[in-house]
Order: C-alpha cells, then structure tokens, then sequence
C-alpha cells in the first residue's frame, strides 16, 4: 500500500497530497527523471523553491511522467531577495516560466527573512536584511494575496517560521466566508483575508518540534515536513528503535521516520534522486498507537538538532523568540 490518495485539507478547499518528492539538494542533472520516476510512480505532490535551481528540471520531468498538470500538486517558494511587493509577482512569474504552468498549489514565503541585497550582489556572504520586512512580513503577504485573486496562485503559506513569528502574521489576517478566498473578483480590503495554509519546517526524530505541532493544529496551519530522514545521509534511519519498528512491519526504517510524521498531522518531503529509494519512501506504513508514541518518547530522549539553521551565516536570529533581530556575535 502506498500514499496515493492520502491527503490533508486545506482551508481554501484544497486537498494536499500527504507525502511529495522533495527536491533541495538534488544533484543537476538528476532532478528531471527523480520527479518522472515519482510520478509514475504514484507521487502527485512535488516539491521545489526558486533558490534550489532546478525548476525547470521539475517541468521537464513532469512533462516526460506523462500525467496531466491537472492531476498533480505543484509548491514552490519565494526567495529571500523578492520580498519588497513589486518584486513577488516578477519572481513567481519566473517560476511558472520555467515550471511550464500558469499556477501553482502552493507558494511559500521560504524564511521569515527578507535580503535588501543578497549575497551574490553584496561584499562577502552575508546578505545586506531588509529589517522592516523581515520583522513583519504582511506587504509582502499582502501581493501573495493579490495573486490567489489573479489566479496565479491556489494556497499560500510560509516557511521555517516558529509558532510567535507565525502567529504574529496570523493575528493580522482577518476571517472570511471560505466561498471569497479564491474570488478573483474581491479588491484587497484594509487587511489581508487569506491565513497561511501551511508552514513548512523542519521535522525529524530530532527536530520535532511538539509545541509547533500544537499549535499548527490549534490554528489549522498545516505543517510540512522537510529533512524528515534527518537531512543528509538519512542518520536516522539508523535509530535502533526507529530500527526495531521497521523489523516488525519489515520495510525500511525510511517508511517509519515518514509515516510517524504523517501519523502527526503533518505532510512530509522525503528528497531523493535514487529511483528504488524514490518508490520505497512512497510505502505507506500504518503505525500502532504505541508505535507512535514510542517514536515520541524517543524523540524527547535525544538531543535536540536542527540541520538547517543559515541564522549565522545572514547574521539575524531566525529560531529564537523575540522580534528578529541582527545575530550577535560570539564572545571569544
């Protein structure tokens, strides 16, 4: 049995797909035939961002699937050094481009972070932050809104933002009647209408984040799973009691980091290249209560890592609580 058809609902109505194919980090070259070989083999969700450089690898691979765009989920991300408003629909129109669609699913301000010059453009590494959008992030909202009123655009989200930045745009939002979420015909009001759909984060058996789940569900903000293997090289496929479950439903240890995170509510992003580990990933495993709480319970046992954090190398505190703020350096 595989994740075809198991989905989550999303407030606009739309049914997301609850495991996709990651694609950060994926070699150049391989990107193409890693998102034909998914599809046809049951994946409808894909996953991709301006900044990851393969967009139009993904187009291509799903050109060569063989499958309808109709019948697929297709998310990608807005970058750090598009915020300012007149610089969104320019950058996802560059997206639809080179993905050969003319919408997306889903489209993701990427970090609560936003580059007045990023660093291909700037002296060094560090980007140069536009401070007013990185602390409140609603003009840039507010253009992602306009394009759902386009059509350009079926559900917009946000991305490695913790529950107090995610709350603190969320209480900016003001709630309508579902039917005017998508009417094209709607001016934009005083204040934005649509709430973030998602918040795509890291989640693994050492990231996993139980008060940012809590309160994803209590608000309805869906969580997506990115580095759910723990990032690169998998190392958590090598817990022993991630391990001893997998012996007792006798799949890879894979299955069982993927399908705890979708047993927590939560869409999860396995990325790989490699065709068999592609088609393995996609088994759905159905874990016994005590399974998935045993996988909790370590979880809490093991020290806490979070693989992706650039918060030293932009020089601003992304994960911390408190307004975002320039990163202090280290004290020798």
């Amino acid at each position: 049995m595989n994740y075809t058809g198991k989905t989550f609902l999303l407030p606009s109505g739309g049914k997301i797909p609850a495991v996709g194919l990651g694609t950060w980090q994926s070699p150049k070259g391989e990107v193409r035939n890693a998102v034909k070989v998914a599809i046809q083999a049951g994946y409808r969700h894909i996953d991709c961002a301006a900044i990851y450089k393969n967009e139009s690898e993904v187009g291509e691979g799903i050109i060569d699937s063989g499958i309808p765009r109709s019948e697929l989920w297709l998310t990608s991300k807005l970058w750090n050094n598009a915020h300012k408003p007149d610089q969104v629909e320019p950058a996802l129109n560059d997206s639809l481009q080179k993905l050969g669609t003319d919408y997306l699913d889903l489209y993701i301000i990427h970090w609560p972070v936003a580059f007045s010059v990023d660093p291909s453009k700037a002296n060094g590494y560090k980007p140069e932050i536009d401070w007013e959008l990185t602390r409140d992030p609603m003009q840039t909202w507010r253009v992602l809104e306009s394009l759902v009123k386009k059509g350009k655009l079926r559900n917009i989200g946000i991305s490695n933002f913790t529950a107090e930045k995610a709350q603190k745009l969320y209480d900016q939002v003001l709630p309508l009647p579902l039917p005017s979420y998508h009417s094209p015909t709607d001016s934009l009001g005083p204040k934005a209408s649509i709430k973030p759909a998602v918040n795509q984060v890291e989640l693994s058996l050492q990231c996993p984040q139980p008060d940012l789940l809590a309160w994803a569900k209590k608000t309805g903000v869906l969580l997506q799973a990115y580095s759910p293997l723990g990032s690169t090289g998998a190392t958590h496929r090598d817990d022993p009691v991630v391990k001893e479950i997998a012996a007792t439903h006798k799949v890879d240890p894979a299955n069982i980091l993927i399908s705890w995170q979708v047993q927590r509510g939560a869409v999860v992003l396995p990325k790989s290249v490699t065709e068999s580990r592609i088609i393995a990933n996609f088994k759905d495993v159905e874990l016994t209560k005590a399974e998935v709480e045993k996988l909790e319970k370590r979880s809490m046992e093991l020290p806490f890592v979070r693989a992706v954090d650039p918060s030293e190398a932009w020089g601003v505190t992304i994960y911390e609580s408190g307004e975002a703020k320039p990163k202090e350096k280290s004290k020798l």
